[in-house]
């Protein structure tokens, strides 16, 4: 059996709190949940749209703690509304003898970006 692309981390029913049009792009998020999720700044990301059905990637910018911000800059940010709910995955590539141990990283957060 070959490498398997897993998923390594997810952040359900997560807020839109801003968009910024005028930006490089990518989704910026409050540096706790980052650590939380277990993602890395500039790690790539997919993005679902729950509202919209929309789906996109980009990658992860730190933003500040304690803010429970989630804001899509750049392109993305014409994908959502804020108040959107979206979740945010992100994948990794397994071997064979990784499976048996393998287990995601899932954190749900309530109405305001808080884990719960």
């Amino acid at each position: 059996m070959s490498s398997l692309i897993m998923l390594k981390s997810k952040i359900h029913d997560a807020r839109v709190t801003a968009t910024k049009l005028d930006y490089e792009g990518s989704i910026e998020m409050d540096v706790e949940l980052i650590r939380l999720a277990n993602l890395r700044v500039f790690e790539k990301v997919q993005v679902l749209n729950i509202n919209s059905g929309a789906r996109f990637e980009t990658y992860v910018i730190e933003g500040k703690a304690g803010q429970r911000e989630i804001s899509l800059n750049g392109a993305a940010a014409r994908l959502v509304e804020i108040g959107d709910r979206v979740i945010i995955l992100s994948y990794a590539v397994v071997t064979p003898d990784e499976l048996t141990a393998w287990r995601p990283t899932i954190i749900r957060l309530d109405s305001k970006n808080n884990p719960l």
